[in-house]
């Protein structure tokens, strides 16, 4: 699916140059019949260049967000920018992947991305099977361009979906949940897909309901929870706030919360069979040194650094599906 933005007013929109963010929103609000608020007031800046992490729990409003960046859903109120650009000419720039891939099961890859591409009004004719075969081999499908859709495997299938959003240069590519109902091994392909994408200069939102996942393919972060934005920013600035510490695995849980404590490390809790606490500026190896200094039995020995799941929990109170 290819979709872009409906056009915004002429100074928002016009606030924006080709090298500004690619997405903005302005007090974006989408209140459905009946008084359910699915999107509050949500004032979201995407850099340009970016693999930008869209996360919050199912029901948090991602999925109504994206609809409406991409004109299928008129907003309640608030104001959108993509790419900075009106409409018809953003139309060929963004590509998407909303909701799900569907293709035809007895076809192959390449005959699926042909009536995809000739839905497209804005595509070349001309260039239609030099495009195709170039997505094909941008998503590692080249092989497998003839086989049938309905012998690919989860993995391929979603790289399918991807490659019909890449069937022109594209300067935004969204992604609505692409790692969703993936084994392991999909989910590999898609996010290493993701980061070559990115690494040829396209932006890349990407919602999900992961938090592990998008920690290890994003650049930045926002985080919803109830239709409302409660932080974004760099996936480094958004743990900032939040200090590492220190787990050790002991039977001697006691004696190395007293040790860590006379160390003068923060927040000892000792567990069972381990302990933890506040790194601060200590150093690991002279914490070990002075556990087995005072004859406690060390296991091991670990630093713990804040993830997205412990700034989100610190940011509300609560957690979500972290692995699926």
């Amino acid at each position: 699916m290819t979709a872009v933005m409906q056009e915004a007013g002429a100074p928002f929109g016009a606030a924006l140059p080709s090298g500004g963010p690619a997405i903005v929103t302005e007090g974006l609000t989408k209140r459905f019949r009946g008084g359910q608020v699915a999107v509050d007031a949500l004032d979201l800046t995407v850099p340009r260049g970016s693999v930008f992490g869209f996360l919050g729990p199912n029901g948090s409003g991602k999925t109504t967000t994206i609809r409406m960046l991409l004109g299928l859903v008129a907003p309640t109120s608030g104001e959108y920018s993509v790419l900075g650009l009106p409409q018809a000419q953003a139309l060929p720039r963004v590509g998407a992947l909303v909701e799900g891939p569907a293709f035809y099961p007895y076809l192959s890859g390449t005959a699926n991305l042909a009536r995809f591409d000739a839905a497209d009004p804005t595509a070349a004719r001309g260039t239609a099977g030099r495009r195709i075969a170039e997505a094909l081999e941008r998503v590692g499908l080249s092989a497998a361009a003839g086989k049938r859709y309905r012998n690919y495997s989860l993995g391929m299938r979603q790289r399918l979906a991807i490659a019909a959003a890449l069937l022109g240069p594209r300067e935004l590519l969204i992604l609505d949940e692409p790692t969703n109902g993936l084994d392991p091994q999909g989910t590999r392909e898609v996010r290493a897909l993701v980061k070559e994408i990115a690494a040829d200069g396209t932006t890349v939102f990407v919602s999900s309901h992961l938090l592990a996942e998008v920690e290890q393919m994003c650049t930045h972060a926002a985080i919803m929870r109830a239709g409302r934005l409660v932080a974004q920013g760099t996936i480094a600035s958004l743990s900032a706030g939040l200090v590492a510490r220190v787990r050790v695995e002991t039977p001697d849980a006691a004696d190395a919360a007293r040790v860590l404590g006379t160390l003068g490390l923060a927040d000892v809790r000792p567990g069972d069979g381990d302990v933890t606490a506040e790194l601060g500026g200590h150093a690991p190896e002279r914490i070990n040194a002075a556990l087995v200094g005072e004859g406690v039995a060390v296991r091991g020995l670990a630093v713990v650094r804040p993830s997205l799941e412990d700034v989100f929990v610190g940011l509300t109170g609560e957690g979500f599906d972290v692995d699926g």
